[in-house]
């Protein structure tokens, strides 16, 4: 079962960037990483006029778009999908990060920025680790913003074992 790890944090806590520097340093050891965004205000992927767009407005369910480098697809749902559908159709990676997935109950780790918040999103009991260069929940697991490879030694170590990588 490949292991799914939610970054969890409030607004405009720095989220995305960190993720962006994990990712990296992931790839950098030789692992297959996916990430799993939520947007609870909807997105678009599409752009007006394109072709996928107008089969789209045609009226299609689902729209794959392939090429010998990457493929999407564009599905039509009747509700949001829970978390666990979505990892469940992903294969072929180490590890899943998920983003802004607040309340699904997985496995949590948030980032945490004093300047942007006065508390913690999470309780400790709620959280595996936390990102921030404060200290804030004595005996958890602390990594600083700008160490990402730390944070990659412990996912290695606690959910991957080093003997993993590719």
């Amino acid at each position: 079962m490949i292991p799914v790890l939610s970054f969890v944090g409030k607004a405009d806590s720095g989220k995305t960037t960190y993720l962006e520097k994990l990712i990296a340093e992931m790839k950098r050891r030789g692992r297959k990483v996916a990430i799993i965004k939520h947007d609870v205000h909807g997105f678009e992927m599409d752009h007006p006029g394109k072709d996928t767009w107008r089969h789209a407005q045609a009226g299609a369910d689902v729209v794959c778009i392939s090429s010998p480098a990457k493929y999407a697809m564009i599905a039509k749902v009747a509700a949001e999908m829970p978390l666990s559908e979505l990892t469940a159709r992903i294969d072929g990676v180490d590890v899943i990060f998920t983003e802004g997935y607040k309340r699904e109950g997985k496995t949590r780790i948030e980032i945490f920025r004093p300047p942007v918040a006065a508390a913690p999103l999470c309780r400790q009991d709620e959280l595996v680790a936390i990102v921030s260069d404060a200290s804030v929940y004595p005996g958890l697991p602390r990594f600083g913003l700008g160490d990402p490879a730390a944070m990659a030694d412990f996912i290695e170590t606690t959910y991957l074992g080093k003997e993993g990588a590719q």
